[in-house]
């Protein structure tokens, strides 16, 4: 995916999470974030959004702490939140494509890692917040679920903070069904690498995989929402070793801090 597509899927993902939130209201629970309520996510992501437009817009280019949760609530939260999200999505949109500023996941650019990274900050917070309506979730694109799932095994649990390790080596295989894409995700007492290997190309040409402990797989949107633990373990086809899989859903939580 293009910078331009994060974006767009930024905006789209961020109306429907203040949709789905207004519809909920601030004091319904989220079930796939135990102990909070709409009013919490709402600050969060909204919290996260500014943050982010900070980097854009001014060009820091070391960590700095984001300004914290705001006190509002009711129709003043949810303005906020929107204000917040405009912001982000016009600044990216209006970012040169040489900005330089800090990230902390390997990207093309500053900015390709801005959009890429608030495109799916924002689609799992709205998969949380539509949670809270205890209806179907609003549909991703196939391609942006790969691009996530992706992200997921290749940046974030590339990182040393990652807590998904094993005693002994172990292999989990990630495969989207309906895409044709695989991860092979190598465990030990290091932090996780994982193998990305895209669908066979036109000449039909396949790459041979290497020997698996455990496999997850289903449709990409699935496993994507499945594998950040917005859906039940379940919502996936397993084989192999389940205690992997259960590894996952206890480690592989990633936490603002």
């Amino acid at each position: 995916m293009d910078i331009a597509e994060h974006i767009n899927c930024l905006g789209r993902e961020g109306q429907l999470l203040a949709a789905a939130a207004e519809r909920a209201g601030p004091g319904a629970e989220v079930p796939t974030c135990p102990g909070w309520q709409v009013r919490d996510l709402l600050r969060h992501t909204g919290m996260v959004h500014r943050w982010a437009t900070m980097y854009v817009l001014e060009g820091h280019t070391s960590y700095r702490p984001g300004e914290g949760e705001p006190k509002l609530d009711g129709d003043a939260l949810l303005g906020w939140f929107r204000e917040g999200h405009a912001l982000l999505t016009a600044a990216l949109g209006a970012a040169p494509e040489d900005l330089e500023c800090w990230t902390f996941l390997p990207a093309p650019s500053p900015l390709a890692f801005w959009a890429r990274r608030q495109a799916h900050e924002t689609a799992i917070h709205r998969a949380d917040a539509e949670s809270a309506l205890d209806g179907e979730l609003s549909p991703l694109p196939t391609g942006f679920a790969v691009d996530g799932i992706d992200e997921l095994l290749r940046a974030f649990h590339a990182r040393r903070s990652s807590r998904v390790r094993t005693e002994k080596p172990a292999v989990l295989r990630v495969r989207a069904t309906d895409s044709g894409d695989v991860w092979t995700v190598r465990l030990s007492q290091e932090a996780p690498r994982a193998v990305h290997r895209k669908p066979a190309d036109a000449g039909g040409q396949a790459t041979e995989e290497a020997v698996t402990d455990c496999e997850l797989s289903g449709p990409a949107e699935r496993l994507y929402l499945t594998l950040w633990n917005r859906l039940p373990l379940g919502a996936l086809t397993s084989a192999g070793d389940a205690a992997l899989a259960a590894l996952w859903r206890e480690k592989s939580g990633i936490t603002w801090s």
